[in-house]
């Protein structure tokens, strides 16, 4: 199978939106599923406990997922073509990069966090991060802004 044949903004596009769905299932399933995921046992808790925070937090990353695989459809042709796609596929793909190539510097601030959820999360937003750049390469022409 040669590498031009496959849409990689359809793979990040499908990945990404599985992304959200699995967020929004700690939302539904609770505390079990925060814990599952390594979110933390703080997290887990306030899920336990009813507090909103949880719950808050969590729908926010599944909109702004929701928003990065709507840009990556777009970018692949599959809907219409939306404002700043270039800019905001490369952003998408910088941040997901960074976001795995620099987790080191963010853990502190998620000390909850177990380490397997920073090498499995650093690794899935790695690949996310370069199915969008490859994406983006392979529909550069066709992706207006």
């Amino acid at each position: 199978m040669q590498i031009e044949k496959i849409n990689f903004l359809l793979i990040a596009g499908i990945l990404t939106v599985l992304a959200a769905l699995a967020h929004l299932g700690c939302i539904a399933f609770g505390a079990e599923w925060y814990r599952f995921f390594g979110a933390g046992e703080q997290m887990a808790q306030l899920a336990e406990g009813g507090h909103p925070y949880p719950a808050i937090v969590t729908s926010i990353i599944s909109v702004v997922l929701i928003i990065w695989a709507i840009y990556a459809f777009s970018g692949a042709g599959l809907i219409v073509k939306l404002p700043l796609a270039r800019f905001v596929l490369g952003a998408i793909s910088s941040i997901l990069l960074i976001r795995a190539l620099g987790f080191y510097f963010i853990m502190p601030a998620f000390p909850g966090n177990s380490l397997t959820f920073w090498f499995i999360s650093s690794g899935i937003c790695f690949f996310l991060g370069l199915a969008y750049a490859i994406g983006l390469k392979q529909h550069w022409y066709s992706i207006s802004g």
